[in-house]
C-alpha cells in the first residue's frame, strides 16, 4: 500500500509518552502529511501522543498541540522559540466545545454568531475545571479560542476530539506561514508532522478581541474592525500594546522578515527591494489593483519570497488604513519596528 506521508528529514526519534510530561519531545524528522482520511488520522494520532502537528487554516498554517498536555505545550515553546508570557490561541470545532472550556459572555455569543467559522478570535473567562495547560494561557485565567473555517483544520479537530493550541507555525517573530513549504522552511526537524493543505485563502491572522468584560481589540486581523462593530452595534476599545500580553500577536516586533523595513514608501533607494502597492513599478507587488483582501492573502507570501531574494532592505508602499489595511499595517508596522 502506498504511504498517505512522506518523510522530509531523515533520523526520527521519539521520547516515551510517558516521558513527554517532564521533558519536551525531540524529534529530528517532520512528515509530510496528506490531507486525507489517512493522513488525518496519522495526524490525530500524533497529537494524542504529545507530538507537534502543523495544519492549515484559512489565515495561516498553525503548529497544532494537545491544549491539554503540558509536555506538548512546551513543545511548541521550544520549537518556536517563542517568549513564554506570549499566550496560545486554542482550535475548537464550534461554539458548543468552546462553551466547555470557557464562559461565553453576551457580546462573544453575539460575534460568535455572526463571524464563527472564520478568522475572529475571541478572549473569554477560562472555566475552573477546563483541563487547559497553564502554558497555553500564561498563567492567565482567561483563553483565547477560534473556530477555523477551513475543511482541512475541522477534519483535524474531528478526528483528534479535543482541544488544539495552535500559534503560527513559524519560529517565533518571524514571518507567519501561509504554504506547508514556509512550514517546512522553518521547522522541518522541530515539528512531528505538516499537513499540506494547500494555500491558506484568507493569509493574515485571525482579529482577536478581549470579551472578558466590554468587548476591546486585541489585534486586527482578518475579520475587519467595521464589521465587528457593526455586528455588535457599537464601538469597541482599542488598547495600547500590553507589557503582558493577553493574547498573541501583541509583541511590538513581530511578523519579521530577515531584511530591515521602511514603511510608507513612494519609492525604493537603491539597496531596497520594493514591495509595492497599487499601481507602482515594484520588485513584489502586494496587489497592483489596491484590492486589499489580495494584499492580505500575498503579505506573508511575499515577505518569505523576499527573503528567499536576500533582501537587506525592504521598502513597502503606503497601505490605506482602512477594513483590511488596518492589519496589514499592524503586521508591517510590528516587521519593521527595532529588534531585539
Amino acid at each position: 500500500m502506498r504511504r498517505k506521508y512522506a518523510s522530509l528529514n531523515l533520523g526520527y526519534r521519539k521520547v516515551p509518552y510517558q516521558q513527554q510530561k517532564r521533558h519536551v519531545m525531540i524529534s529530528t524528522q517532520t512528515a509530510l502529511l496528506r490531507n486525507d482520511q489517512d493522513g488525518l488520522r496519522h495526524a490525530a494520532e500524533l497529537l494524542g501522543s504529545g507530538g507537534l502537528v502543523a495544519f492549515p487554516t484559512e489565515t495561516v498554517y498553525g503548529l497544532g498541540a494537545d491544549a491539554r498536555n503540558d509536555g506538548a505545550v512546551a513543545g511548541i515553546y521550544a520549537a518556536k522559540g517563542r517568549p513564554s508570557f506570549n499566550p496560545l490561541i486554542v482550535h475548537l470545532p464550534d461554539l458548543a466545545a468552546v462553551q466547555q472550556y470557557c464562559i461565553v459572555t453576551d457580546a462573544a455569543q453575539m460575534l460568535a454568531r455572526a463571524f464563527w467559522p472564520g478568522a475572529l478570535t475571541l478572549v473569554l473567562p477560562l472555566r475552573k475545571d477546563a483541563g487547559i495547560s497553564k502554558l497555553v494561557t500564561a498563567g492567565l485565567d482567561t483563553l483565547a479560542v477560534r473556530v477555523p473555517d477551513h475543511p482541512v483544520a475541522s477534519a483535524l479537530l474531528a478526528a483528534f476530539g479535543g482541544p488544539i493550541a495552535a500559534p503560527s507555525a513559524n519560529p517565533s517573530g518571524r514571518i507567519s506561514p501561509t504554504t506547508a513549504a514556509h512550514v517546512h522552511d522553518g521547522l522541518a526537524g522541530k515539528i512531528d508532522g505538516i499537513v499540506d493543505g494547500g494555500d491558506c485563502k484568507v493569509g493574515l491572522e485571525s482579529t482577536i478581541v478581549d470579551c472578558t468584560q466590554k468587548p476591546a481589540l486585541l489585534r486586527a486581523g482578518g475579520v475587519p474592525l467595521e464589521a465587528i462593530e457593526a455586528a455588535l452595534g457599537r464601538q469597541i476599545l482599542q488598547p495600547s500594546d500590553p507589557a503582558t500580553p493577553k493574547s498573541p500577536g501583541q509583541l511590538l516586533s513581530h511578523y519579521a522578515p530577515q531584511g530591515r523595513v521602511r514603511l510608507n514608501a513612494l519609492k525604493a533607494n537603491g539597496h531596497e527591494k520594493w514591495l509595492g502597492f497599487g499601481s507602482v513599478d515594484a520588485d513584489l507587488n502586494l496587489s497592483a489593483s489596491g484590492d486589499l483582501t489580495e494584499a492580505a492573502a500575498n503579505l506573508f507570501k511575499m515577505l518569505h519570497q523576499l527573503d528567499q531574494m536576500g533582501a537587506t532592505h525592504i521598502a513597502v508602499s503606503p497601505i490605506p488604513e482602512t477594513g483590511l489595511g488596518k492589519a496589514i499595517n499592524d503586521r508591517l508596522k510590528r516587521a519593521a519596528a527595532p529588534r531585539n
